[in-house]
């Protein structure tokens, strides 16, 4: 074989969760059969995984790469493999009608790639595939040629923010544990991701765990610290292993352990599993379960970074902020500060989800408007409904209604209008979503994950669900929206910690922009997205119904009567309004009003 080829598979979760691993044994056979004696490496043609490629809404995604020309393939099954191999990879023809589309190149060519410049590319347990795009040689870099106070100083001169929610300057975080006397520091990276649809950090440690280790290396370097840890969910499976694996090979090349690069600088890093518990994301519940406690926040101050783990000065910052660290030092504080907005520099890695066309991985310069985001990348809303709002920052953020959607993603534009940044999530919700169900949602979700230790987010939150559940079952009443908004901000101002504080900003949010909702819901009984089912009458349109008896089947209490391709009739005084007979019609024949 005289041609240079290469071929690449999404082996991400979400790659492997639409197939990707048969999609990786297809192609070993079908290069075994073929001849290819070794489909992992020979001399010019080479099979291997890489990490998420970002368009996850078309996976298994695959490139083709022969003599230096790509070709990207989506929605790949395993018995797609054999024509792709027979076609493309020995006869050179690209199989046309498997091939990406203009939106796949829509979807990244606005996009600015720092942290995911090289997923995709890389096999993410080879550490030669991540020393050949100049892996460590930042580190290398930091601990030959700068002292830590440099290092601090490159940090602070980038306007580097922490990415895991509050956006603090993270060389001012570093300068302040790095000034505090101890006889021992650490730093710990937050991996323990848990907002519902965020897979961020997620996916950065599943396709490149070295960049992660190598700015923990940095990082320790800076502040003094000897050991690390990454702290990361056990809900993560994939992720743990490719860490462990990326951690066991920088310490066979000497990057980790005793005279790191040949100096006097001695660092390690260990790895602890969280058990799932949200409220762990918020550094002081962190370190208490780093301890061996229940994992609780502590009050502030005293901050982590002057008494932190074993109340020694510490560090913690998530994936994303560290794996910041490797390019700022090879390239240069300038450099990343002349990406982003004036007050918000460099990029952010965001996790599109919801009713959007294009669901998936990003990165943005920051600065960047929701409207560019939500269409130009995100390829607009789903069966082309209206845009009605997005959530940003999870369940701790707010609900941004389609009135800002010129509005630029950075810290200070998503704090004016009352949404936060936090790590990274963005739902997009279209006309079909209720708002007073979405805010119950997120408070359903804060308030089961609610550690409990203070009253105002123990009782404040399930009291907010317990009125946001009345109103979405019917039984609103007149006050319950001022009882909210006193109830939210009485929780906000008086928790203990970040989750408690800004739990209630999903019902602040709703309130503000979308109080003609609730006024509904509570003075008309009428749910206007037509979502609260408590709040529709489901009938059956006569002309429309084939009598398929679907809907009979669907019914858990016999509220639908009819004989067979005969239209059929609901019950409304047996219905419960569960929806089921909406959901089971293929016909368009059961309506909600």
């Amino acid at each position: 074989m005289d041609r240079k080829i290469t071929v690449n598979v999404c082996m991400g979760t979400g790659g492997i969760a639409a197939g990707g691993e048969q999609v990786m044994t297809a192609l070993k056979e079908e290069f075994d059969a073929a001849g290819i004696k070794d489909a992992t490496f020979i001399e010019n043609c080479k099979l291997h995984k890489v990490g998420c490629r970002g368009f996850c809404a078309r996976d298994v995604l695959v490139d083709v790469t022969i003599d230096g020309e790509t070709s990207t393939y989506q929605y790949i099954e395993d018995n797609m493999v054999k024509r792709l191999v027979s076609d493309h990879v020995i006869g050179g023809e690209p199989v046309k009608e498997w091939l990406v589309g203009d939106d796949y190149h829509t979807f990244h060519d606005k996009q600015k790639k720092i942290i995911l410049q090289d997923l995709g590319k890389i096999d993410p347990e080879s550490i030669e595939e991540y020393l050949a795009v100049d892996g460590y040689k930042g580190a290398r870099k930091a601990l030959s040629e700068m002292s830590p106070a440099d290092v601090i100083t490159t940090i602070k001169d980038s306007g580097l923010r922490g990415r895991g929610g509050g956006g603090f300057p993270a060389g001012v975080k570093w300068s302040f544990c790095a000034g505090t006397e101890a006889d021992q520091r650490y730093i710990i990276c937050n991996a323990d991701e848990g907002d519902p649809g965020a897979f961020m950090d997620r996916s950065v440690v599943e396709g490149n765990p070295h960049a992660v280790i190598e700015g923990m290396i940095v990082g320790a370097y800076a502040i003094g610290a000897s050991i690390g840890y990454v702290y990361i969910r056990a809900e993560y499976p994939l992720a743990v292993d490719r860490l462990h694996t990326a951690l066991n090979a920088a310490r066979k090349k000497g990057y980790l352990g005793e005279n790191i690069f040949g100096t006097d600088f001695n660092f390690d890093i260990k790895v602890k599993l969280g058990a799932g518990a949200f409220v762990c994301g918020e550094e002081t519940a962190l370190i208490a379960s780093i301890e061996g406690d229940r994992g609780m926040p502590r009050a502030k101050p005293p901050f982590p970074a002057n008494k932190g783990l074993w109340g020694k000065p510490t560090i913690i910052n998530n994936v994303e902020t560290l794996a910041n660290i490797p390019p700022i030092i090879n390239k240069g504080a300038e450099w990343f500060a002349s990406i982003g907005s004036e007050t918000s520099k460099g990029t952010k890695v965001i996790a599109l989800t919801g009713k959007i066309r294009n669901t998936g991985l990003i990165e943005i310069p920051m600065g960047m408007t929701l409207k560019e985001i939500i269409y130009d990348i995100g390829g607009g809303i789903e069966d082309d409904r209206l845009f009605k709002a997005v959530q940003t920052g999870g369940p701790s953020g707010g609900c941004i209604p389609q009135q800002f959607i010129d509005l630029p993603v950075d810290y200070e534009g998503l704090q004016s209008i009352g949404s936060m940044m936090g790590s990274g999530g963005m739902v997009v919700l279209d006309e079909t979503d209720c708002m007073v169900a979405i805010a119950k949602f997120f408070l359903a979700f804060t308030q089961e994950e609610s550690c409990g230790k203070c009253v105002p987010c123990r009782l404040g939150t399930k009291r907010l669900l317990e009125i946001l559940t009345r109103i979405t079952e019917g039984e609103g009443k007149k006050g319950d929206i001022e009882l909210l908004q006193e109830l939210a901000e009485d929780v906000r101002d008086s928790s203990l910690c970040g989750l408690g504080m800004s739990a209630p900003n999903p019902v602040i949010s709703t309130i503000k922009y979308f109080r003609h909702e609730y006024e509904a819901h509570i003075n008309h009984k009428r749910c206007p997205s037509k979502t609260c089912n408590a709040l529709l009458t489901f009938f059956i349109r006569e002309h429309q119904c084939v009598g398929c008896g679907m809907c009979v089947r669907a019914c858990g209490v016999n509220a639908i009567t009819g004989e067979k391709k005969q239209p059929h009739v609901i019950d409304q005084n047996t219905c419960i309004k569960c929806g089921a007979c909406f959901d089971a019609c293929k016909f368009d024949a059961v309506l909600k009003e």
